[in-house]
């Protein structure tokens, strides 16, 4: 859903915080950047500085944020620079450290794993640090607050005929099975074929779609796993849609039945988490997030990591009846709109501005 520029409340004449997202391709943190900044905006005189975003939201150039940035807010000491990437940490301290800018830095950090050496100086030096998880702040000293991630609830909603949905796809079957992400090793793509290959025969209604793009380093990667679909003699029912826009992902959640995420290594992993907010049931991996979201029987199915047949198995559970299936989806969608709603992420950060500024 693209939202015009002129739908969105701005204040960002002279912000105190800016948000930066400089990568030009769209990843999970542009997804949790493309939620936050509207809300945002409505909070705080925050400007945002980077790619476009698929919400109509245009952002600034880092000179014109540095620009900026050369005095302090009205009834301020200081900005605030929102960075979520190690790049966006440099461009920080350059600014406050050797520009002298009157800014503070706050990173956020998802990784569930030891930074190198690098990031781990880069974030020593940030003025205040929030991790999304508490693995994540287990791998960071110097956390502030955990802040898990949040989904706009408005836009990822419960449709209310899930089964007209898909059949407006046009794909055959039923009702539909989803995984959402870049198509790579990383990502379990090769698990999520050979468990779907193993389960459909034994799912009369259900079609598999594998949504997001594949880059040209992984291209025979995709080469190999359709392949294996056309000699399991399922290429009608095992399908790569390629690249979804960003504003259109949500209309496959909310076709799909069940959503599933089963990558070898996750920071955090929003997809199953936006899923749910669309109703799906959950089969997800033991990384990221995932365990913050799904209760085991209750709102879907975990299976260990790299593990194609528990993966199958659990989809038969999950599918055995589909009106238990709908059940799981809406104890899913109540989990994210208790937890993890966008709001709440947003209250969690703003907690850390209004630390830094407090003690200004």
């Amino acid at each position: 859903m693209s939202v015009s520029m002129n739908d969105i409340p701005r204040n960002d004449d002279d912000p105190e915080v800016i948000v930066f997202n400089l990568k030009k391709r769209y990843t999970g943190v542009s997804a949790t950047v493309n939620a936050l900044v509207p809300l945002q905006f409505s909070q705080w005189r925050l400007a945002y500085c980077g790619t476009p975003l698929s919400n109509g939201v245009v952002g600034w150039t880092l000179r014109q944020a540095i620009n900026v940035s050369k005095r302090p807010p009205v009834n301020r000491a200081f900005r605030i620079w929102h960075v979520r990437r190690d790049h966006e940490m440099m461009a920080g301290l350059w600014a406050r450290d050797f520009l002298r800018l009157p800014i503070r830095l706050v990173f956020t950090s998802a990784a569930q794993h030891r930074h190198g050496w690098f990031p781990r100086w880069l974030i020593s030096r940030m003025d205040a640090v929030i991790s999304t998880t508490p693995l994540a702040a287990h791998f960071v000293p110097n956390t502030t607050a955990v802040v898990p991630h949040g989904i706009d609830l408005k836009r990822f909603n419960v449709p209310t005929d899930k089964k007209a949905l898909w059949a407006s796809t046009g794909l055959s079957g039923t009702y539909g099975i989803g995984v959402f992400g870049r198509v790579r090793p990383d990502k379990g793509t090769d698990v999520f074929v050979d468990a779907l290959i193993d389960a459909l025969p034994e799912l009369p209604g259900a079609t598999a779609v594998i949504a997001g793009l594949a880059q040209p380093k992984d291209a025979a990667f995709q080469r190999d796993l359709q392949a294996r679909i056309d000699a399991a003699g399922l290429s009608d029912r095992l399908v790569f849609l390629g690249e979804v826009p960003a504003a259109d992902v949500h209309k496959w959640y909310q076709a799909c039945t069940v959503c599933v995420a089963c990558p070898r290594y996750e920071p955090f992993g929003l997809t199953p988490f936006e899923a749910a907010a669309c109703g799906c049931a959950l089969v997800c991996s033991q990384t990221g997030a995932f365990d913050m979201l799904v209760e085991p029987g209750v709102s879907g199915e975990m299976v260990p990591l790299d593990d194609a047949p528990a993966l199958a198995a659990a989809l038969r559970r999950v599918l055995r009846d589909l009106s238990k299936t709908a059940e799981m989806g809406q104890r899913a969608r109540e989990r994210v709109s208790t937890t993890f709603a966008l709001a709440n992420e947003a209250a969690g950060i703003a907690g850390v501005y209004q630390q830094l500024f407090d003690r200004a």
